[in-house]
């Protein structure tokens, strides 16, 4: 199948490494839905990628509407009748997160209902499409964050970053990962979470430091492009060095 037949929706896709992953898709000759939760950022993101030669179209997917959700599939549906790609981008982290005894519970609830249950939503309503596509592939936006490996391993570099809704919302993403891999294993789908460790984005507002948005989705575009004989159900940090991230 030749990319100029390619469909692919990214979520959170009118800035950071989500813009980047449908950029990068884009310029393979893939149609690229930008999803996004802000219409005017959206638009203003898919007309900067038409504007470079994209075939790219603002789809409303907000994680936290989840009419928006169900009516981004009807419009694809009735538009393309399939989807090749979904990159499952979206995602917060809430500055009131901190260590388990001293998070409030509602900022808890709301970082899952984005990050996990929001995403979990927009999987099952496109997964119809993705199976109407001939190599459907699903790539989760995850992070070293949501290792349970790392974040007991005193010696890490992010051992201190005890986020207990951000990094239990991405740990929870690694069990869909794994179980949805399970469930599609006699299918051509294939789901593979990717690492985009410390990037430089408006995710964490004033945090400096992180690698360059081109590294931070290098992984996931990547696994989005996968072959036949591509990897499912993994966790990969550096996929194209096949460097595999603990669960």
């Amino acid at each position: 199948m030749s990319n100029s037949h390619k469909i692919a929706l990214i979520t959170g896709a009118n800035k950071g490494i989500g813009f980047e992953i449908a950029n990068k898709l884009g310029r393979e000759g893939i149609k690229v839905y930008v999803g996004a939760r802000n219409a005017t950022r959206g638009e203003d993101a898919a007309q900067k990628l038409r504007n470079d030669g994209i075939s790219a179209t603002f789809i409303l997917v907000d994680l936290n509407d989840h009419n928006s959700i169900l009516d981004a599939a009807e419009k694809i549906k009735k538009t393309d009748g399939h989807l090749d790609i979904l990159v499952n981008n979206a995602g917060i982290i809430d500055p009131k997160d901190g260590v388990p005894s001293d998070s409030d519970i509602d900022t808890i609830k709301s970082t899952f209902e984005t990050n996990f249950y929001g995403t979990l939503l927009v999987t099952q309503s496109m997964l119809p499409l993705l199976k109407a596509s001939k190599n459907g592939r699903i790539v989760n936006i995850s992070s070293g964050l949501g290792s349970l490996a790392l974040n007991s391993d005193p010696s890490w570099e992010f051992s201190q970053t005890k986020l207990i809704g951000y990094n239990a919302s991405k740990a929870a993403l690694n069990m869909l990962t794994v179980q949805l891999a399970w469930e599609l294993k006699d299918t051509p789908i294939k789901v593979n979470a990717a690492n985009p460790n410390f990037t430089d984005t408006e995710l964490v507002p004033g945090a400096t430091g992180g690698r360059p948005v081109s590294e931070g989705a290098k992984t996931a575009i990547g696994l989005a492009l996968i072959g036949e004989d591509g990897p499912t159900g993994k966790f990969f940090e550096d996929y194209y060095n096949n460097e595999e991230c603990p669960w």
